[in-house]
């Protein structure tokens, strides 16, 4: 069913300028044909006017496209402000081996607040930046998909034509606010991730390789002390054999005369469990006989797997189990594997007594503690511990 929109209302004859123009047939229902059209008439004329889709056209006024050039440009530079914050946070908080002197767990709390608020303001506002571009200042229009046959030939449009047609859509060329204030947002982003890199290196595996029982700058050796209580042990005292505790190295005196005291990070290497046999359940190696006091030996509690805690003993077969993946280690025979995915021994402390009777670390762990590591390589003693002599005796 169809009207007419026929502007001779008496029904005279048509004039010499009645006709299609003026003479249109529409379905009822369907709007009158007035007002901007959605898409071009001709997809060519649209082409020609710089469009890059036929039909398109901007559905804000100017002034509203600038309001969203300014909002987008502001959450850009948010952006940026937020990425400068990354590198503040990034070198401020100094942690690890260049943390200062008791800081630094806090250190590294403020440190990881710190990258991770800037790196989510800074995401975050980029985002609403774009959103806002998308919506406020790039135009709208609707695609109209026409099949035709396959061309056999002629002309296709370069690639560098729809580039430089999509530019000018996305307004990057037209608008250089918003395309300054995103380069300056993206700066930071692009950059931190070669920062970051910085804590890869140096390649450093002298520290991986000691630990803080080696003997303090005046050269006495260690006493190991109590986990918790901080309380040196007498040997003869520590003679119910099955016994065991974990103990750490006595660290170097503080500055000003007060007491040292150890990091994290040198308590996580340092930390060793402490055993008490019978001298005759000992089966060591005969380079490794002058390692015990009177049965006393210890060994690194750190699991050559992975780095877990190896903390379990059972008595009755002299093995240290380390729960996380099975790895078992015979404590009688030098801490050798007999079961499990770990590679190799538990690293064996040499002890010895001093002058008071406490017992105290002849020297540092003869081979790196810890989860192995392909520097490491076979002659461990000759390369990292040039110092010591596995033939001397306590």
């Amino acid at each position: 069913m169809t009207d007419t929109n026929d502007t001779n209302a008496g029904g005279g004859a048509e004039g010499p300028d009645d006709g299609p123009a003026r003479r249109r047939r529409r379905v009822i229902g369907t709007p009158p044909a007035t007002g901007p059209a959605l898409a071009a008439e001709d997809p060519r004329e649209a082409a020609e006017a710089g469009a890059a889709y036929p039909g398109m056209f901007h559905a804000r006024p100017e002034k509203e496209q600038r309001s969203g050039e300014r909002w987008a440009s502001v959450a850009f530079l948010v952006a940026m402000v937020a990425g400068i914050g990354f590198f503040v946070a990034y070198f401020a908080f100094r942690i690890g081996e260049h943390a200062p002197e008791g800081s630094a767990t806090l250190a590294a709390r403020y440190s990881n607040f710190g990258l991770g608020l800037s790196l989510a303001i800074a995401l975050l506002a980029i985002a609403v930046g774009m959103t806002i571009w998308v919506r406020k200042v790039m135009p709208h229009y609707e695609v109209v998909d026409e099949r035709h046959d396959p061309p056999s030939g002629g002309e296709r449009r370069e690639f560098g034509d729809y580039f430089m047609k999509g530019a000018n859509e996305s307004g990057i060329v037209k608008r250089p606010m918003l395309r300054r204030t995103l380069l300056l947002a993206m700066v930071p982003l692009g950059l931190a991730p070669i920062v970051l890199l910085r804590d890869l290196g140096p390649n450093n595996i002298e520290v991986l390789r000691h630990t803080a029982w080696a003997p303090g700058p005046d050269g006495r050796p260690r006493r190991l002390l109590i986990e918790g209580t901080n309380q040196p042990i007498l040997a003869a005292e520590f003679d119910s054999p099955g016994s065991i505790i974990t103990v750490l190295p006595e660290p170097d005196p503080g500055e000003d005369g007060h007491e040292g005291h150890l990091s994290l990070t040198e308590q996580a290497k340092a930390v060793t469990l402490l055993i008490k046999m019978r001298p005759e359940e000992l089966a060591l190696p005969p380079e490794r006989l002058d390692f015990t006091i009177d049965g006393i030996i210890a060994y690194s509690k750190v699991c050559t797997h992975v780095g877990c805690a190896a903390a379990l003993y059972e008595q009755t077969t002299h093995r240290i189990l380390c729960p996380c993946h099975q790895s078992t280690f015979d404590a009688r025979n030098g801490g050798e594997v007999i079961f499990g995915p770990a590679g190799r021994a538990l690293p064996m402390l040499p002890l010895a007594v001093d002058s008071e009777g406490y017992l105290v670390a002849v020297s540092d762990y003869p081979d790196a503690v810890g989860p192995s590591f392909w520097e490491r390589g076979p002659n461990f003693w000759e390369r990292g511990n040039e110092h010591l002599d596995p033939e001397e005796g306590s």
